[in-house]
């Protein structure tokens, strides 16, 4: 049975959800990963008011949606990070306060134990997101940076992030980090010791984004064999590498859709992401979420992105065999 084909609304969420919803539903979307901002999922609003996830759910249905997952990437960014005035445009008001770091640090905690509950009361299990990272700034071992200090920032990362895991797990509800450039886990060695870090938490899981690997050189369908039993969802997102011996893969300070960048995101099928194999490794790991497209390209409409990807997606989505292709030959199995 072929995967659900959803579409993440945090590039969209200029857009009031009703109009989305509609426009998602003309080209042919399955349903929406709802973004925890703009007016797409609120989540104090989805525990404060008793009508609110009911009137969400019947917006969607109106619409012939559905919805299989919450995302909540921007509040589980400031959990670890080392705060800065950079914070301050991604948060609510009320988890930005004063600014004071680590009391945003404390109310991004608070914000996303209690997303575990909105989820809950939605009904969807998977809540998409960044975990930030205390250690992210130290990529580059100069001036050198000891292990030590790299496990210490591993040890905060969980010290952190178990709460919150345990509240999600008190739910029935998983976290899904997008392994991504900035957060605690960004390949496969990473991910791997973020695991490690909160002791094989069974509420920690993956939401696999193929653009964010490849650029770096990683092969997503390694991840996912690798991590089969931890993709809790899927993102389907291009990028392509444009390195031309004056480009840098480290991007160059320059903005997404700067032509002089290493590399730039693409819409689906438009870049060097190899999403058969992915189709692949998925059916290898048993995986029947959803997949998402979460469209970025600085140089495409987004509405063209966004129609084109729907069939895009359909089209390299396959069931996996329920037999070898040659079963019929084997006699001792007739």
């Amino acid at each position: 049975m072929p995967r659900p084909v959803t579409l993440f609304t945090g590039q969209w969420a200029d857009l009031p959800l009703v109009t989305l919803a509609q426009m998602a539903s003309d080209w042919g979307y399955d349903g929406l990963e709802l973004a925890c901002w703009g007016d797409h999922f609120e989540v104090d609003r989805a525990l404060s008011e008793d009508a609110y996830c009911r009137q969400k759910r019947d917006l969607l249905a109106k619409h012939g949606l559905n919805c299989w997952a919450i995302s909540n990437h921007l509040v589980g960014q400031a959990v670890s990070d080392p705060i800065d005035e950079r914070h301050k445009s991604i948060l609510p008001d009320r988890v930005w306060g004063e600014g004071d770091p680590e009391g945003v640090n404390e109310r991004a905690v608070e914000e996303m134990i209690v997303t575990a509950d909105a989820a809950k009361a939605f009904g969807v299990d998977v809540v998409n997101g960044f975990t930030g990272s205390p250690v992210w700034h130290k990529l580059y071992f100069f001036p050198p940076t000891s292990q030590d200090e790299i496990d210490q920032g591993y040890r905060e990362f969980a010290a952190r992030w178990t709460p919150i895991l345990d509240a999600f797990q008190k739910h029935a509800v998983k976290f899904a980090l997008e392994v991504h450039p900035t957060e605690i886990a960004y390949d496969i060695h990473t991910f791997d010791r973020a695991i490690q870090a909160v002791n094989n938490h069974p509420a920690f899981g993956a939401n696999l984004d193929p653009s964010h690997l490849i650029w770096q050189g990683i092969d997503p369908a390694k991840f996912i064999d690798r991590f089969a039993d931890r993709i809790f969802h899927v993102h389907v997102k291009d990028a392509a590498q444009t390195l031309d011996g004056s480009t840098s893969i480290l991007a160059s300070h320059l903005s997404f859709g700067d032509p002089n960048r290493g590399w730039d995101f693409r819409s689906p099928g438009r870049g060097d992401v190899d999403f058969e194999s992915i189709t692949r490794a998925l059916n290898r790991a048993n995986y029947t979420g959803p997949l998402s497209v979460e469209w970025e390209d600085s140089a495409m409409s987004r509405e063209h992105g966004a129609a084109e990807a729907v069939e895009f997606v359909r089209a390299i989505d396959f069931d996996p065999a329920h037999g070898a292709f040659d079963a019929a030959f084997d006699k001792d199995k007739q």
